[in-house]
C-alpha cells in the first residue's frame, strides 16, 4: 500500500467521515484553509489511480468511495512508523506513548486490560 500526501490523506479522512460523496461534498469537511473544488477533484482522482479510491457514475458526475478501510490504512501506517522510528519494536513504540504522552489512569487501566487480555488468547 502506497504512502499518500498530507493532502491525500485528508481527502480520505473526509471520504471516510461522510462515505461514498460527490466532491462538491468533500470540500466542506476538509480542513481549513479549504482547498478547491478543482483541487479536490484532482485529488480524487489520483486516489482512484492509487486503488484507494473508486467511483459510481451518475450521467456526468461521479459519487467516489473509498476502497481502502481507515482500519488498513492506519494498520500499515502504524506499521511503518514502527519499522522506521522504533526498530520494528512494539515495545518501542508503547514506551515511547507511555512515558511521552500524558495518560491518566484511565487511559493506563485500558491499556493493561488490552494487554492482560492478550496474554489470556
Amino acid at each position: 500500500m502506497e504512502r499518500l500526501t498530507k493532502a491525500e490523506e485528508q481527502v480520505m479522512q473526509a471520504l471516510w467521515k461522510l462515505g461514498p460523496s460527490f466532491v462538491k461534498d468533500l470540500v466542506p469537511a476538509m480542513p481549513k484553509p479549504r482547498p478547491a473544488i478543482t483541487t479536490v477533484s484532482t485529488i480524487v482522482r489520483i486516489l482512484e489511480e492509487k486503488g484507494f479510491v473508486d467511483h459510481e457514475a451518475f450521467g456526468r458526475s461521479h459519487r467516489y468511495f473509498a476502497k481502502v478501510t481507515r482500519e488498513a490504512y492506519s494498520g500499515r501506517s502504524i506499521k511503518r512508523l514502527m519499522r522506521d522510528y522504533f526498530s520494528g519494536s512494539p515495545q518501542q513504540l508503547m514506551s515511547f506513548f507511555i512515558e511521552r504522552e500524558e495518560l491518566d489512569t484511565r487511559e493506563l487501566d485500558a491499556l493493561l486490560k488490552i494487554i492482560k487480555d492478550k496474554k489470556k488468547r
